[in-house]
């Protein structure tokens, strides 16, 4: 898993577009007209991704037609909330707790909780060897922080994909069939993709959906936030394609 982030982390933009830029000012000696445009290219994508109005475009794209509301004929059994990313602090000894994006759709799974009173899956497996799983860091959170039940804890899973098929065999020996899906909107769609296959009837309850919030004229400046969201948007793009096709 480590692995696989770094190797996205590089793949995508902005790192990859800073490479290219690297490279072509590498090579802008020998290739003069190559090394120029790969260089320009580089540059000029990486500022355009961090514009609001190029980002929050992206990211919008994704959130659209999701399946909010429960089939008349099967209203959902079951709370599934995926795992999202862990906070390391203390020195002598490690602490772990939910991460910021945990703590948004554990907060989100709870507030569905609290109007449907449905049983809880978690879903998260390891992120380093010998440390508790996403999804048990995130239960005790759930359990102690917010005091609500959670009734299965999905260990296993690596990805998005085992999140939904590891999960799906817990529900399925419970004879659920229906499940409200606890993620951001910006992954449901990617989510739905997984769990497509698995059988079970899925209703999105994602976190909140995002609107552009610049002030006027700023969704035209490069910021830190920009690079985040396009990050997002294109992983999830890259990944929702690629579940498509498995």
């Amino acid at each position: 898993m480590l692995f696989k982030s770094a190797l996205e982390a590089l793949l995508l933009p902005p790192v990859s577009l800073l490479l290219i830029a690297l490279v072509g000012l590498l090579i802008e000696r020998r290739f003069r007209v190559i090394g120029r445009c790969l260089a320009f290219a580089g540059i000029v994508a990486t500022l355009l991704l961090a514009t609001p109005i190029v980002s929050s475009s992206l990211l919008l794209t994704l959130e659209r037609d999701l399946p909010v509301t429960p089939p008349p004929g099967s209203p959902p059994q079951a709370i599934v909330i995926l795992g999202g990313d862990l906070r390391r602090t203390g020195t002598a000894v490690m602490v772990l707790s939910p991460g910021p994006r945990s703590s948004e759709r554990l907060r989100a799974g709870a507030s569905l909780y609290r109007q449907t009173h449905l049983p809880i899956l978690i879903t998260g497996g390891l992120q380093r060897p010998g440390e508790p799983s996403i999804a048990e860091v995130m239960a005790d959170s759930m359990e102690h922080d917010f005091q609500v039940p959670v009734e299965w804890r999905e260990n296993s899973s690596r990805d998005t994909w085992e999140n939904a098929e590891l999960s799906a065999a817990i529900l399925r020996e419970h004879g659920i069939k229906s499940i409200y899906l606890v993620t951001h909107a910006w992954h449901m769609r990617r989510a739905l993709v997984a769990f497509a296959h698995t059988g079970l009837i899925v209703t999105a309850a994602p976190t909140w959906f995002d609107r552009t919030t610049s002030p006027p004229g700023m969704e035209f400046v490069p910021n830190v936030g920009g690079w985040r969201d396009s990050f997002y948007a294109i992983h999830e793009w890259i990944g929702d394609a690629w579940y498509s096709l498995r």
